[in-house]
């Protein structure tokens, strides 16, 4: 089959790979009619992600048709639509048991390597490294999806792709952003980020009875989308100091939610943005928290942080 596959820092190549096949019982075999490419994807990309190797498989947005089942699949048949999250999860440990399925203890072969670098290790992920195992990715033609009775979703046929893809990963990572938040009617949350995962979490907060959403970048055609289809007030952080204007817009209150939806790799202007390029260049940090940092000054005293 051919398949999108990592080659190193800012090389990636559409390749021939042999087609995936049924490893466990519990497998299935989709065929992939849609796929999206995320922009954690960029981490690969960009080289930020460690114990990536040539000819890794990318990809974890991914949906389609399943062609094959494993002798112990009991929720799935041939023909059946799915969309494929994001997280590979086994369903029966104890994080499974308790509906943190992306904490899987389970799935990750690599668990240990994992561990070394962040202290736990989470799922076992698509596409993304062989710390997080290594499995190979939907941005190609086949995909084998391990545990198959657990995470795919299955698609009604009066659902198009495009209407459902993103319920692989983007659209559940933005409102469980907004969820995590613990928005109460009427807050004011403040959404730093306009990307596509933020686009979600400004929907997601509306959703979840937010009162007033204040959405912080510097592209414009973002800022203008938040605004256009988000309904979000927004700051343009090169334009104007975030905390300043953040405290003008709230009388000096502070956003009663604030929540990351940019991550590690955040773009800051200013003496601060340029500290912590030099700092993860020379590696004294592994990514850039300025985001993180704006947000915690920024939110109001008893306020949430997401």
């Amino acid at each position: 089959m051919r398949a999108l596959c990592w080659h190193g820092k800012e090389d990636v190549r559409v390749d021939t790979v042999p087609d995936p096949t049924i490893e466990d019982p519990r497998d299935a075999i989709v065929k992939i009619t849609a796929t999206a490419i995320c922009g954690s994807d960029l981490h690969l990309y960009d080289g930020y992600m460690p114990t990536m190797e040539k000819g890794d498989v990318l990809g974890h947005e991914a949906m389609g048709e399943v062609v094959e089942v494993g002798s112990a699949v009991t929720n799935l048949k041939r023909g059946d639509r799915v969309v494929v999250p994001f997280t590979i999860s086994c369903g029966e440990c104890w994080f499974c048991q308790r509906g943190l399925f992306s904490l899987c203890d389970t799935s990750n072969p690599n668990a240990a390597m994992a561990a070394k670098v962040m202290g736990h290790s989470p799922a076992g992920l698509f596409g993304f490294s062989h710390m997080l195992g290594g499995f190979a990715g939907g941005q190609a033609e086949y995909l084998r999806v391990p545990f198959a009775d657990v995470g795919p979703i299955k698609v009604p046929e009066n659902l198009t792709d495009e209407q459902v893809l993103f319920l692989s990963d983007i659209f559940p990572t933005g409102y469980m952003a907004a969820v995590n938040a613990e928005i109460e009617p009427g807050d004011t949350v403040a959404v730093w980020g306009c990307g596509p995962v933020a686009q979600f979490v400004i929907q997601s907060a509306w959703m979840l009875g937010a009162g007033r959403v204040i959405a912080i970048d510097r592209v414009v055609e973002r800022l203008v989308m938040a605004e256009s289809q988000g309904k979000a007030e927004t700051i343009n952080y090169e334009e104007t100091d975030v905390y300043d204007r953040l405290m003008e817009m709230t009388n000096g209150r502070g956003p009663d939610r604030c929540i990351d939806a940019v991550g590690g790799e955040a773009h800051a202007s200013g003496i601060g943005g340029a500290y912590d390029k030099i700092k993860q260049k020379v590696r004294l940090e592994t990514d850039r928290p300025h985001v993180l940092r704006e947000a915690i000054r920024c939110c109001r005293k008893g306020g949430t942080l997401s």
